[in-house]
């Protein structure tokens, strides 16, 4: 599968073209961004298993997704362990079908296992459903999550939705390392 760019992106699917910025974004950018979605994460009571065991978190503080029967998405974000960045990643994918709208939101990977970070830090790019198993909590199983019931190598939860999309599409999404200026 061809890289999927923010270029390539908005090639694709111009809808996503006025949503998307036209550069990347800087480093303090995306720290800043990072550091506000970490606040509003810890402030969710359902999380704090998830930060207790995770041995990294994959943090991407504004996904854009939009489109009509044919869309995309993408987003910037860092990966933080022991309270530091140790690599900065974007998010991008591509859907078909019934689809119509547009929507921002945030997307926090809780990496597990030393296993499921090797294979993110190892990888130029990652495509989901093709490594670790990733389980996507709703509201509905964040609420059940303790300590004892994390077993899964990658939990995600979103936050922050906004828009008329129903959610966010993970399965065949590319999350690549990026260098940010």
């Amino acid at each position: 599968m061809p890289c999927l760019t923010r270029r390539r992106l908005a090639a694709l699917f111009p809808a996503l073209a006025v949503a998307m910025p036209a550069q990347a974004a800087s480093r303090a950018e995306i720290d800043a961004d990072v550091q506000a979605a970490l606040v509003r994460l810890r402030s969710m009571p359902n999380a704090a298993p998830l930060f207790e065991g995770a041995r990294a978190v994959l943090i991407f503080p504004r996904i854009i997704q939009g489109g009509f029967i044919v869309g995309g998405q993408y987003g910037e974000g860092a990966a933080m362990q022991g309270g530091r960045t140790v690599g900065y990643y974007s998010i991008a994918g591509a859907s078909f079908g019934l689809l119509a709208g547009a929507q921002s939101s945030g997307l926090a990977m809780f990496f597990m296992t030393d296993d499921a970070l090797g294979a993110l830090m190892a990888a130029e790019g990652w495509e989901i459903g093709t490594g670790p198993s990733v389980v996507v909590l709703d509201r509905g199983l964040q609420a059940n999550v303790t300590a004892t019931t994390l077993r899964e190598p990658v939990y995600a939860i979103t936050f922050d939705q906004q828009g008329l999309m129903a959610a966010l599409a993970l399965n065949g999404t590319k999350i690549s390392r990026i260098t940010p200026g």
